[in-house]
């Protein structure tokens, strides 16, 4: 059944290496395994996400890819630190703390591309408290 299934995102790359570079640098992290047909990354929690090669990475206009953090404050100025700048949206009933949204019904969470142009966001791990 598929409610007994994992999920794993797919992340377009126009660019492999530059993306590589981007992830590696940027978000810190490192592929577990690489390949003529992609980069497979693995997080300490378990989940997984596929960089792979193609001509319509960053076309998408809308998050391809969240993160669940255990401190979205300390995330995003870590980030902030490395040098990713994050998105702002006009989003009805969404309040803003600078780069933190805190969206009704959901929670908090904050929005940056990639260096493919792909929309990743993070948010809090513990939707329970919303």
């Amino acid at each position: 059944m598929l409610s007994d299934a994992t999920v794993t995102a797919n992340i377009p790359a126009a660019d492999l290496a530059r993306a590589k570079q981007f992830y590696d640098d940027m978000l810190g992290l490192s592929p577990e395994r690489e390949g003529d047909g992609g980069l497979v990354y693995r997080t300490s929690a378990g989940s997984m996400f596929f960089v792979y090669q193609t001509e319509y990475a960053g076309m998408a206009g809308h998050t391809i890819a969240q993160l669940h953090v255990d401190d979205l404050d300390v995330e995003v100025k870590e980030l902030q630190a490395r040098g990713i700048t994050f998105e702002h949206y006009d989003l009805p009933g969404v309040t803003w703390d600078e780069a933190i949204a805190t969206v009704p019904e959901m929670g908090r969470a904050a929005w940056f591309k990639d260096s493919e142009g792909n929309i990743l966001c993070i948010d809090d791990a513990d939707l329970d408290t919303v």
